[in-house]
């Protein structure tokens, strides 16, 4: 059980407030989690186009529409229900939104 400081007397959290406690930290650290992944996800989609930054190549406008796109995830996306439309899979544990499927055109 956990300790909680109530004016300045630190007793025992009642079972009530335990319940709440663990559901706000497990929220909190689900959410933090699914954010995680999709800014690593999101990592490994802009390093896979890095090299077509380089001065000798010439980055197309679809490509440089879709990394901004990739950085702005964490900005436009904020919510939880967010969070599992992007990481959603299919049943070959592919991610099925189109975000994350670099365009050719």
């Amino acid at each position: 059980m956990s300790k909680i400081n109530v004016n300045g007397v630190v007793r025992d959290m009642t079972t009530e407030e335990q319940a709440l406690y663990d559901a706000d930290f497990v929220t909190v650290s689900e959410i933090e989690m699914k954010l995680s992944a999709i800014k690593s996800i999101r990592r490994e989609k802009l390093e896979a186009t890095d090299w077509m930054s380089n001065e000798d190549v010439t980055m197309p406008d679809y490509i440089k529409t879709w990394r901004q796109t990739l950085r702005d995830l964490p900005q436009n996306n904020t919510s939880e229900s967010q969070y599992d439309t992007l990481l959603a899979k299919d049943s070959n544990d592919k991610l099925t939104h189109s975000v994350w499927t670099q365009p050719t055109s």
